[in-house]
């Protein structure tokens, strides 16, 4: 048989065992080989539909930090009780992400992330008949909360690692960009609503923005390379799909057992806290009202955060491409301790207007906001060969417990304090923090989880 793909690139898709065109079928015809030269690999197809899925569920995401006047004065709640809304969804976001890797072992990937998005549309659907604020922790909390996490950089590691052999770091910066241009598309139209026409029916939008990505995950999204008879990009050979894997709780936690024992879980778990602390808990959900404390308009101030959105795109996807030539350890300190140093800048900037300081620091700090993934999903990788996906879940959970906690916290210190200005410099304080974690990640690579040594 003429091989007509290119193993070094994937740029073509080589027909799998049992095809027309398998083993023993003979000499392809030169007309077809010509044209399986020049086609593009399915996985990149896969990258496609994975990138759509996450900007579309990113309206959920974009909303939180918008909400928290607009309730504070329809229903007199503190900014500290919609802050613990918050604060759950964003643990739950990460605490649920390593049992949906897992889940995404058992069921596939399809059905996952399409009941996933089901429960985030009927969590924030719900919350336009809310009156408590019990009602408010159970839609967007628990429910948006769940929902979301399955939906989490590990169902972007899923596929990352099941279709790619080859440009790993780049495909993760670029499905990690996904959720920025997300926030980049829905901020400046949720905005919009909450001040023309209430928070109510920006709850509405959200919802139906996740049930409108259903369908598309559901006809286009494939498990496996196996179920569509190619090669993982840059694949030299065939692989089989493997056989669903039973237990997903029991496994999830079993990783979980081995990794609390090695020394580099606890520093990416640890660094990866403050990443979440300092970007979702903090900017997301905070600058927003504290621009407002400073009499900026909210329209201006998500717009802001959508141009964080627009220059997070290129730094994520550029940090992808670094992470495949350089060492990712260092990457990370200086994204640290670059993001550290701009927040302490942060509360001389804020005024009425937007004004040449502000507008660097957003574009400084949108370069660095999740610049962070990539080096920290290679290091797992690194560390932690097939079991990467579920043990990132799990250094995602640290994440989003960060992020919950400043979440919460942030808004105890507006309503103690009445203003932001001690937040941004605790904040600036552990990225400083982070930046030396990073540096003492000592590199191992192992091939199974059951290789590493305790540390």
């Amino acid at each position: 048989m003429t091989q007509t793909t290119d193993a070094a690139t994937g740029t073509a898709d080589e027909p799998g065992p049992g095809t027309a065109e398998g083993p023993g079928s003979g000499t392809a015809p030169s007309g077809r080989s010509r044209r399986s030269r020049t086609r593009i690999n399915r996985a990149w197809f896969v990258a496609a539909v994975t990138f759509v899925t996450i900007i579309g569920a990113a309206a959920f995401r974009s909303l939180p930090g918008l909400l928290i006047d607009p309730l504070h004065q329809e229903f007199g709640w503190s900014r500290g009780t919609i802050g613990a809304a918050a604060s759950i969804n964003l643990a739950l976001y990460g605490l649920t992400a390593p049992f949906a890797a897992a889940l995404m072992d058992r069921f596939g990937i399809r059905r996952v992330v399409a009941v996933a998005l089901t429960v985030i549309a009927l969590g924030s659907g719900l919350t336009v008949w809310m009156t408590a604020p019990w009602q408010l922790l159970l839609c967007w909390g628990l429910l948006v909360g769940l929902g979301s996490g399955s939906m989490a950089l590990a169902f972007a590691a899923t596929v990352t690692n099941r279709w790619f052999t080859a440009r790993k770091g780049l495909v993760t910066g670029i499905l990690t960009a996904a959720s920025a241009s997300g926030q980049l598309i829905f901020l400046p139209l949720l905005s919009w609503i909450v001040e023309e026409h209430s928070w109510r029916p920006a709850a509405v939008t959200v919802s139906l923005a996740a049930l409108a990505v259903v369908p598309f995950v559901w006809l286009l999204l494939r498990d496996h390379p196996a179920d569509v008879g190619v090669k993982p990009y840059g694949a030299t050979e065939f692989v089989p799909k493997p056989e669903p894997v039973t237990g997903a709780a029991r496994r999830t936690i079993s990783v979980l057992s081995k990794a609390v024992r090695t020394g580099p879980f606890w520093l990416l778990a640890g660094t990866f806290a403050i990443c979440g602390a300092s970007t979702n808990g903090l900017i997301q959900t905070h600058f927003v009202p504290a621009a407002h404390d400073h009499g900026m308009p909210i329209t201006a101030a998500a717009s802001l955060l959508a141009v964080i959105g627009v220059f997070d795109v290129v730094g994520t996807i550029a940090s992808g491409w670094f992470t495949d030539r350089f060492e990712p350890r260092r990457l990370l300190a200086v994204y640290y301790a670059l993001r550290g140093i701009s927040l302490l800048f942060l509360p001389m900037l804020l005024a009425p207007t937007v004004h040449p300081p502000m507008l660097f620091f957003i574009v400084f700090y949108g370069l660095d906001w999740v610049a962070t993934v990539p080096p920290t999903l290679a290091l797992c990788r690194e560390q932690y060969g097939e079991d990467s996906a579920i043990v990132f879940g799990w250094v995602l959970a640290s994440h989003q417990i960060g992020a919950a906690l400043v979440a919460f916290l942030g808004g105890v210190a507006r309503d103690a304090f009445g203003s932001y200005d001690m937040v941004w410099y605790v904040s600036g304080a552990l990225c400083a923090v982070a930046a030396l974690m990073a540096l003492v990640i000592r590199r191992r690579p192992v091939a199974r989880m059951g290789a590493v040594a305790v540390a």
